[in-house]
């Protein structure tokens, strides 16, 4: 990682007559940093800062935003290249080691998750405790925070050898755990994976096959899918990846921090923007209905969002969109749209959207949950596998987040401050006197 505190420049910092002189840092990339660590013990003060919108919580040489720009790196490379013209397990490897591999590197990185994908034989017995109708994201949550269970040979996080052995085997068994999560919601028996198929084309048998008969993977599909987990990778210090650098801050083993980081996921604030998108598309209902949702939607009076639509981070076009827009046209040519009018709806919806003035004016541009939750609706998934799809692509983010923070010598338990606005102390009164 480029070190960024080499800067002499300092920040003045004025109150109550007196002045305090603060570090600042200059990143590889974004805006400068003034550094507040000794804020409190030098002042006696420290800052508010809601959501930690303003505070950088950590150094990270992994994932960079421009958000004005709509630019999104790994690495140093763009979201846009990777996405055309690699694919996910090589954009793993990058995330976790900093380069991109040559071939017969990959080729060992690739053996080796393709040979981590089964799960312990005992795991079956786990899932079938939970009631049929249980949400996969729960399951989910569940099982792998209980792989330290299963996986204790790889739970020492001061051991490098134990660390590479986790994430390896966090990597490849996300796609088999969220597999399973859905066929038991469903009633179906257990799909095994198979060492011959890519890492995409293993995650689509694996939910849609069954024993009855043999499933063959489109191409269509799999590449589609494979630019799904590509362009969800990582993103920066997100609700999800700050859960699991706060877990792993306190010494917590990999399969717990990482389970933290899926039940954050799960909130409808973060990880389910392509299911609420895909029911404001049912909720149109029909593509004469457009006029109507984008009149509320200009209306500033109601309520009414149009999902799916602008970014809280890019204030320009979302850079994975692009990428993603391309897939889904491709896998809706390959499907058709004749007979589903939810992917109608959205289709038209896109074209009226992209060519409104006001649309263009504020930016609202659609955005990658727009056309992942089309994609994922035309391979038939149902709402409720969204997010654990976006927990699978996720992992990986999550993993090198968790190993970058784990090596790093300036970690800390985190411990975030408080403006308290409760009452100061007072006397108890006993009950009888109450």
């Amino acid at each position: 990682m480029p070190d960024t505190k080499t800067e002499t420049r300092t920040a003045t910092l004025s109150f109550d007559g007196k002045s305090f002189e603060l570090p600042m840092h200059s990143p590889t990339a974004g805006p400068d940093v003034i550094d507040i660590q000794k804020l409190y013990s030098s002042a006696g003060v420290f800052t508010h800062d809601p959501g930690f919108t303003s505070t950088s919580s950590c150094e990270s040489g992994l994932t960079f935003i421009d958000g004005d720009e709509g630019i999104l790196l790994h690495r140093g490379y763009s979201i846009d290249e990777l996405a055309e013209q690699s694919h996910y397990l090589e954009v793993c490897y990058l995330l976790l080691y900093g380069e991109l591999p040559d071939k017969k590197t990959l080729d060992n990185f690739e053996f080796t998750i393709t040979r981590h994908t089964m799960i312990h034989e005992q795991m079956h017995n786990f899932f079938r405790g939970f009631r049929r109708d249980a949400h996969p994201m729960a399951t989910m949550v569940g099982v792998v925070g209980a792989m330290s269970a299963f996986y204790h040979d790889s739970t020492d996080i001061h051991d490098s050898w134990q660390r590479e052995v986790a994430s390896h085997r966090l990597i490849a068994k996300m796609p088999t755990i969220a597999a399973m999560a859905y066929k038991y919601s469903i009633g179906q028996p257990f799909v095994y994976p198979r060492n011959d198929l890519s890492y995409a084309a293993n995650f689509l048998r694996m939910c849609f096959a069954v024993p009855a008969e043999e499933y063959v993977v489109d191409p269509v599909l799999e590449r589609a899918m494979d630019r799904i987990f590509t362009l969800h990778a990582d993103h920066e210090q997100n609700a999800s990846t700050s859960t699991v650098r706060l877990a792993s801050s306190s010494g917590a083993n990999p399969f717990a921090c990482i389970a933290a980081g899926i039940a954050c996921l799960w909130g409808p604030a973060h990880g389910g923007a392509n299911q609420a998108c895909l029911e404001m598309l049912r909720e149109i209902g029909t593509p004469d209905r457009i006029p109507e949702f984008i009149a509320r939607a200009k209306d500033k009076n109601d309520p009414f969002r149009l999902m799916g639509f602008g970014h809280r981070v890019y204030k320009n076009f979302d850079p994975r969109a692009r990428v993603m827009k391309k897939s889904a046209d491709e896998v809706l040519d390959l499907l058709g749209i004749e007979d589903n009018p939810t992917l109608q709806v959205a289709k038209e919806l896109e074209k009226v959207a992209l060519e409104d003035d006001y649309f263009a004016d504020k930016k609202l541009y659609p955005n990658v949950d727009f056309y992942s939750g089309i994609i994922l609706d035309a391979m038939q998934f149902p709402t409720a596998m969204f997010t654990p799809i976006f927990a699978v692509a996720r992992t990986v983010g999550w993993v090198s987040q968790w190993k970058e923070m784990i090596s790093d010598p300036a970690l800390k338990i985190g411990r975030p401050r408080q403006l308290y606005t409760g009452p100061v102390q007072r006397p108890y009164v006993p009950i009888e006197k109450r």
